[in-house]
């Protein structure tokens, strides 16, 4: 190539065009003023290549002034970075030019879709609403595995959106490309006959461990979203009346042992999701009939607290488009999904060992619409419905509705909004289950956001009431869960048998300065007594009073070697709403990267410095006194570009005057022999020594008979994680995933309260001279599943699926030992499933 050719590749212009002007060379770049750019509508649309040989592009003009944001903000580019963007009545185009000297040195690691691994990456950022607080983006790395995900409340990310696009990659001698074709009826705006589109650009350079964009995005300021160019020129858009459909097919075979020999059973299985563009912003997404047995299982554990274990959503139609459904502080407080197709919760009156007692109750179908209107208000309503499930003639889930609606209106272009929420929960019972579940739920409420001070200062608070109603034996049990603990002795609140509703209300407030380098601010949280969500949403325990002030070091630049250091401080304090106080905690965290990638970070806190009451820990019995607890957590993470990274965290924590004691460490190790296969093995070894557990209520809560036992827990625990990744190609993956887990408890020293409010631990106990249950457990479970996925069209996957579990915890109990507990694991009888899933995408 001659030296004019080579300049004429090299030529970068600014984004306007009527003017250029080349930089200094391939490897740097100057900031450079511009106007605000302009997409150039295209006369005929691109060969999607990676290659910018085609006409159009030869018309567009570049947009330069990428600036380093990663580790540095606003500093000088290590290599330069240009882009064009392009539209024509069906697509948006972008092409991005990423220039290195040593394009040997790219990163391109294979891997399934929405998997970021330590690649070079290229991400074009859309806010085509142009509200300032949403965007689509869309991601791919120089081996073409692309990413996509929805931003949300200007920082927040769902990774689960997924979109149907193309993009094509190139590396040469220059550096590499990306050249993306966004369909238009993918992205979400407003009719209207010109359009201004929010719009950003990012570059990660992974050997450097850098990341570049245009324009600046300034880790000092709050949100991404709002950083975003203001991009015009985009006329005559059209609003299509989009539609998808993906029905399914699948075939299951399952077999499981049972007490009379093993059973098998076979099912075949039809379904559909379906999304359509009612609008060119409103959108209803519906499901019939759905499966989710592709998804990886739950991790294992074993829960011994009074409180209910929460599990993270991983069903790909209720991940997607949750951020539009979040209210307040706790996005789950209100609405968690997993309660939609839950566990039966009534599998326990199953007494049949024979019995084939399901995972999951039915979902017979769901339907969403989302949506932003042109006045600034964003919609979301929910509606499932779940069959009944019985096994034999017995009911132990009832066919149950679930709706929710929520809608936020912004102002000042998004720096402040009002929204309001309401959800409710309807059951189908008949009288044989009616004393134990609630038959209705209601939740409303209102919340606000305001910035200001250009966005340093943000202000929050949040508003909601809740209604459940059943028959007294429903409510009745409502009262003693652990969410509420009416019977408790000493609280001033009593069980009202005859009550068939509970009402009660939430309230959280917080100001906080969200920018530069000193951030931090204070949060309250109010819960009275009844307030009760957990038909639809998750709350782990009502009357409770939150009041938490922290402060932040947030420095924008590197200290002394290290990168993206960070310091935080933070005291919170708990009490019941009549001012019992019920927890407190003082707490140091301390994280930094190094120029590699390596990050370490170190959490030290005490728990209870003050005089603290659990009023949990009894399980409905008296308040008991906490001592202090000391903890500190470690986590150590090497350059996760190595072929072999490990990493290890640990925690130690004393408690209990010396009594109590954990340490846990988890070694973790990922290994990469390839580009396209990456394996990782893990595990986690747990000792505990807790003088204070629970072990029973033996007589009548709130009897003076009543004896409340606790005693001192030995317990050993070690599981591994285990997975594999296989990728031919992008859109052709294989995964393993094995996890066995085993944990084993004894009991010893028991004891009962006798002074439970007493400074003294000693004195907050005696020693029980009656016959107490037997406690000891030995819990053993493996999981496992191998997942064969093949995009073979667009959006059109064919899923091959086994998975495998296995229980045991009928001996050795109170005994760890670990080749014996998991000889005996894996010697125990499975229950496998295999399926076959198709799905074909049918657009336009």
């Amino acid at each position: 190539m001659n030296a004019k050719k080579i300049a004429a590749v090299l030529s970068l212009s600014v984004a306007t065009a009527a003017s250029a002007q080349a930089p200094r060379s391939v490897l740097t770049q100057t900031p450079i003023t511009v106007v605000p750019p302009t997409a150039v509508r295209a006369a005929r649309p691109p060969v999607i290549d990676g290659n910018d040989t085609d006409a159009m592009w030869q018309s567009v003009p570049r947009i330069t002034g990428f600036r380093l944001f990663d580790p540095t903000e606003d500093a000088d580019l290590p290599f330069a970075t240009e882009a064009r963007i392009s539209y024509d009545d069906a697509n948006l185009y972008v092409f991005i030019r990423a220039f290195d000297p040593q394009p040997d040195s790219i990163l391109a690691l294979l891997s399934r879709r929405d998997v970021k691994t330590a690649s070079d990456q290229l991400k074009i950022m859309i806010d085509s609403y142009h509200d300032r607080r949403t965007g689509y983006e869309f991601a791919v790395n120089p081996a073409g595995v692309k990413r996509d995900i929805y931003t949300f409340d200007d920082s927040q990310e769902d990774l689960s959106w997924d979109a149907v696009w193309d993009v094509a990659t190139r590396i040469d001698s220059l550096g590499w490309t990306a050249e993306f074709r966004i369909p238009l009826s993918q992205l979400r705006y407003a009719s209207a006959a010109e359009h201004q589109f929010g719009i950003m650009i990012v570059r990660d350079i992974a050997r450097r461990n850098e990341r570049v964009s245009w324009p600046l995005l300034r880790r000092s300021k709050p949100g991404i979203a709002s950083q975003f160019a203001d991009v015009g020129g985009f006329v005559g858009l059209s609003s299509p009346r989009r539609i998808e459909i993906s029905p399914y097919a699948l075939t299951r075979n399952q077999s499981a042992l049972r007490a009379a020999g093993y059973t098998r059973t076979e099912q075949a299985t039809m379904g559909a999701d379906i999304k359509y563009g009612i609008t060119s912003n409103l959108t209803l997404d519906a499901t019939v009939n759905p499966d989710f047995g592709q998804v990886e299982a739950d991790p294992a554990t074993l829960n011994l607290t009074a409180f209910e274990t929460f599990l993270a959503e991983q069903r790909p139609f209720f991940l997607e488009g949750t951020g539009i459904f979040q209210f307040g502080d706790d996005p789950t407080s209100i609405f968690y999904s997993r309660r939609i197709g839950r566990a039966p919760q009534l599998s326990g009156l199953v007494t049949d060992e024979n019995a084939d007692v399901p995972g999951a109750s039915r979902i017979l179908g769901a339907g969403k619409l989302t949506g932003r209107l042109s006045d600034g208000t964003s919609l979301g309503v929910l509606g499932a419905f779940t069959e009944r499930t019985n096994v034999g003639s017995t009911t132990i889930e009832p066919a149950t509705s679930y709706g929710m609606a929520r809608a936020t209106r912004d102002f000042r272009e998004g720096e402040s909004a009002l929204g309001v929420v309401a959800t409710t929960v309807h059951r189908s019972l008949d009288p044989s289950i009616d004393s134990y579940l609630r038959r209705d739920a209601f939740t409303a409420g209102i919340d606000g956001r305001h910035r200001f001070a250009n966005g340093m200062i943000s202000l929050r608070g949040s508003l909601a009431t809740s209604t459940v109603r059943g028959t007294t034996s429903a409510i009745t049990r409502t009262q003693r869960s652990s969410t509420h603990t009416y019977q408790r002795p000493d609280d001033g609140i009593a069980v009202d048998t005859s009550r068939t509703s509970l009402s009660g209300s939430s309230l959280f407030l917080a100001a906080n300065k969200v920018s530069g380098l000193l951030r931090g601010g204070l949060n309250y949280t109010y819960l009275t007594p009844g307030y009760e969500t957990n038909d639809l949403g998750f709350l782990s325990r009502a009357d409770l009073q939150t009041l938490q002030a922290n402060a932040q070091l947030v420095p924008s630049k590197p200290w002394r070697g290290l990168r993206n250091p960070s310091a935080a401080l933070f005291i919170t304090e708990q009490r019941t709403a009549a001012g019992l106080r019920n927890g407190s905690t003082w707490e140091a965290f301390l994280s930094a990267y190094t120029a590699s990638g390596a990050r370490m970070s170190i959490d030290s806190w005490v728990d209870n410095p003050l005089a603290t009451y659990c009023d949990r820990c009894a399980r409905g019995g008296p308040a008991l006194r906490y001592s202090p607890a000391y903890n500190t957590l470690v986590n150590l993470n090497a350059n996760p570009r190595l072929r072999i990274s490990p990493s290890f965290a640990a925690i130690y924590t004393i408690a209990d005057e010396g009594n109590s004691s954990l340490w846990r460490v988890r070694p973790y190790v990922t290994f990469r022999p390839s580009t396209r296969v990456s394996a990782e093995l893990g595990t986690r070894f747990q000792r505990n020594h807790d003088n204070t557990q629970y072990l029973a209520t033996l007589g009548t809560v709130g009897a003076d008979s009543t004896h409340y036992l606790f005693g001192h827990l030995d317990q050993d625990l070690l599981s591994f994680t285990s997975r594999l990744d296989v990728t031919l190609r992008p859109t052709i993956s294989m995964q393993l995933y094995a996890e066995p887990f085993v944990t084993a408890g004894r009991y010893t020293s028991v004891r009962e309260i006798s002074a439970a409010r007493a400074a003294s631990y000693d004195a907050r106990f005696r020693a029980f001279t009656g016959s107490a249950p037997d406690g000891d457990f030995n819990e053993k479970s493996f999981n496992a599943s191998a997942v064969l996925r093949w995009e073979y069209r667009p959006a059109s996957t064919l899923f091959l699926v086994w998975t495998q579990s296995r229980d045991q915890g009928d001996r050795d109990f109170g005994n760890f030992t670990a080749v014996r507990d998991y000889r005996n694991l894996f010697a125990a009888r499975p229950d496998n499933v295999f399926l076959i899933k198709a799905s074909y995408w049918v657009g336009r």
